[in-house]
């Protein structure tokens, strides 16, 4: 998500001031950008969850989902859902980074992937269109598996805000554009049904983001857990961090990028039954929003 930052700290400064912008959860009708893929029409497809839009029609924001503890599944066995935590992926990209992946950089990390597979974990990966361009197998074995779900995470990687963490600044006419060029990435690489769900570059955005992307029908997805793992070395404290801040409902922000992520990895394999131990069950976003819609 931010492959440009110097410290990953940096991001808990940024996750504390975001807002939700007092949007009001309510179960729509997917409304994909223009060149998404059209969702599938089959009549016993479940309606993909979003938000409602918020004040003026403005692009509604998702922080987290229900802070239970979970929902009695029935009174036969008096069982529980779990409380609900969804770990998400960002794999980032830059549009002027293909120099270094011809280098042998490497912005992927199927070993990540695997581990999510083996642990059977449930997870959104927030996708650049440029990621899915430079790996486009990678990208379609992901969004083919129903473990997972991909999600927009602009073509560029470019910030929809000025002074974002150093990033390149896509101009304001062209940010629906950038957001529309990733989901034809994504078409290309073979990934069906990727999800109306858009992480901003950085996590950065202002009203007038949120303005020029209304008409796409998205939602924006940000995080309440900041699992620090961008740029770090030590995957312990990254997993004090995750299991420190999680919450029932938490969204954890995490990244799919071997070269400037290397411990992500090695946390997941340790959070993972931790949190489990702990009672939690772990969902995709769409899951969260679903919940958060009272379908949970």
């Amino acid at each position: 998500m931010i492959t440009l930052v110097r410290r990953a700290t940096a991001l808990c400064v940024l996750g504390a001031a975001l807002t939700a912008c007092g949007t009001t959860a309510a179960e729509v009708a997917p409304r994909p950008a223009p060149s998404a893929p059209a969702p599938s029409s089959s009549a016993s497809r479940t309606p993909t969850p979003t938000l409602a839009p918020g004040p003026a029609g403005l692009t509604p924001v998702f922080e987290h989902g229900p802070r239970t503890d979970g929902t009695t599944r029935g009174e036969q066995d008096g069982t529980r859902d779990g409380k609900l935590i969804a770990l998400t992926f960002d794999a980032d990209m830059t549009a002027d980074q293909g120099p270094r992946a011809a280098s042998g950089e490497r912005f992927d990390n199927p070993q990540l992937i695997a581990a999510l597979r083996d642990l059977k974990v449930p997870a959104t990966v927030f996708m650049t269109g440029r990621w899915a361009e430079e790996y486009p197998d990678e990208a379609r074995s992901i969004g083919r598996d129903r473990q997972f779900e991909i999600a927009n995470h602009s073509y560029s990687h470019y910030a929809y805000t000025d002074d974002c963490y150093g990033l390149p600044t896509v101009a304001k006419d062209d940010m629906r554009a950038d957001l529309e060029r990733a989901y034809t990435a994504f078409e290309k690489a073979g990934v069906p049904n990727p999800m109306p769900y858009f992480r901003f570059p950085g996590g950065c955005y202002d009203k007038a983001a949120l303005k020029e992307l209304s008409a796409t029908g998205v939602t924006a997805v940000q995080w309440d857990v900041v699992s620090g793992d961008a740029f770090a070395t030590d995957a312990d404290a990254v997993t004090r961090q995750v299991l420190d801040g999680a919450r029932p409902g938490s969204v954890v922000v995490m990244h799919c990028t071997r070269s400037a992520a290397p411990v992500t990895e090695e946390v997941v394999r340790t959070v993972v039954p931790e949190l489990r131990s702990r009672g939690y069950r772990f969902v995709k976003v769409s899951d969260l929003v679903g919940a958060a819609n009272g379908r949970a």
